[in-house]
């Protein structure tokens, strides 16, 4: 017995090895390459080279000279994250019980828009939001926006984009988990008084918990870390930390600062998602 279970422990660690080796060479190293190239002294250059100084005053720095995309970067995130999770979960909700024989090719309409390049989804956008556009138009004559108005180039837009790009990442969780509820205990809540309102709250909002948990983070997360939507529909005033990121990388190429600034990214989203987790993903599901 004993030898087939060391044979079954020695068959498991060959089945992580792949995975392992992959983790390995392109999340551990580059991970390291990059702390370590943030502690760099920013006095170094392409030319020159760059000496390894432990200058943790990096992070100050980026703390201090770019505290306003930092937030700004957290704030579209989080407000778009919060549209996504309104609008997804009516849609997920529908397609689960409402859809019928339409399920399929509704969850087909959903991942549609992945079959197109996410540029061409953000450019897009620009176009809709367009100063001599219909929905702009349309706005001037219902008298919501001025003669002058404009929705390109507002965090408007930003959060629009990002809402539209990662709605799908959003719905998918929340469907996986809707679809799983039994509706006899929907029926349950009704027959013992229960009002519609109190029985969503009381039984389907709990039970599909663990899809909003994932959907969240599924949205937030790359939201956060997006600039394609900021760089094309936002303007210059409204930068996020990718578009400074992106700069320092690949225009002022002062890569201290540009890997701080992602390796300060990183910690803090991951506080923020454990931090999250344990309180909405643990607590609440026991």
């Amino acid at each position: 017995m004993s030898e087939t279970v060391r044979r079954k422990g020695k068959v498991g660690y060959l089945l992580l090895f792949p995975a392992a080796l992959w983790l390995l060479l392109f999340f551990v190293i580059p991970f390291y390459s990059l702390v370590a190239t943030s502690l760099f002294d920013q006095g170094g250059s392409d030319f020159r080279g760059y000496e390894m100084t432990y200058a943790f005053s990096n992070y100050a720095d980026v703390v201090r000279d770019y505290a306003g995309p930092f937030g700004r970067s957290l704030l579209y995130g989080a407000i778009a994250t919060a549209f996504c999770l309104l609008l997804g979960y009516v849609l997920a909700y529908t397609i689960a019980f409402k859809a019928g024989r339409w399920k399929n090719l509704m969850l087909v309409l959903v991942i549609a828009p992945f079959f197109t390049s996410f540029l061409v989804r953000t450019l897009s956008w620009k176009l809709i939001l367009a100063d001599d556009g219909f929905v702009v138009n349309t706005l001037q004559t219902l008298q919501v926006l001025g003669d002058d108005g404009r929705l390109l180039a507002t965090p408007i837009a930003v959060v629009a984009g990002l809402t539209y790009n990662f709605l799908p990442f959003m719905v998918l969780p929340l469907y996986a988990s809707i679809d799983k509820i039994d509706h006899r205990l929907i029926e349950a809540s009704s027959d013992l008084y229960a009002n519609p309102f109190v029985g969503f709250f009381k039984v389907t909002w709990p039970l599909s918990l663990p899809g909003v948990v994932s959907g969240t983070l599924l949205t937030f997360i790359p939201a956060v870390g997006d600039y394609i939507n900021a760089q094309f529909l936002g303007s210059t005033n409204e930068r996020v930390i990718g578009n400074v990121i992106q700069a320092q990388f690949t225009d002022a190429n002062n890569y201290p600062v540009a890997s701080a600034l992602s390796v300060l990214l990183m910690v803090l989203i991951l506080a923020m998602v454990l931090v999250y987790v344990r309180r909405a993903g643990t607590e609440e599901l026991l």
